[in-house]
């Protein structure tokens, strides 16, 4: 049975900055240090650290929205689940990013939860703070 995760971060950078670290495979891999790929176009498909995560770009509107048919390497064989990256500004200039992952194998959700968090979430934070105060 699969089930839906569904995640609020504030980060300190625009919507456009956020969703091009997500999206942009250079971008991307500036913030894990794995390998990306990513051809930014609806239908085009994405890897992102060094394969572990495959799918194929659906929906495509920069600053505003990502959705992504996805896969990670321990889902069940067949098994693809939609990733729904929605971006708002905030007062502050930042961008209030919600994650709708829809279709997750119940048993991977802990896991793929303190992913996101862990993978994504603090490493985008740690590399804003870096790139806008090097000295750190």
């Amino acid at each position: 049975m699969c089930k839906t995760i569904k995640l609020k971060v504030k980060f300190q950078a625009s919507p456009l900055t956020i969703y091009r670290l997500i999206v942009n495979a250079k971008d991307h891999e500036s913030f894990t240090g794995k390998k990306a790929s990513n051809a930014e176009v609806i239908g085009g498909r994405f890897s992102s650290y060094g394969s572990s995560v495959v799918g194929i770009n659906v929906d495509l509107l920069p600053g505003k929205r990502i959705v992504q048919a996805w896969r990670e390497k321990h889902f069940p064989e067949g098994i693809f689940s939609m990733a729904t990256f929605n971006f708002v500004p905030t007062k502050s200039g930042g961008t209030e990013l919600t994650l709708t992952h829809r279709g997750v194998p119940k048993e991977l959700i802990p896991r793929i939860i303190t992913d996101w968090r862990k993978l994504y979430w603090d490493k985008i934070k740690r590399y804003l703070a870096l790139s806008t105060n090097p000295k750190k």
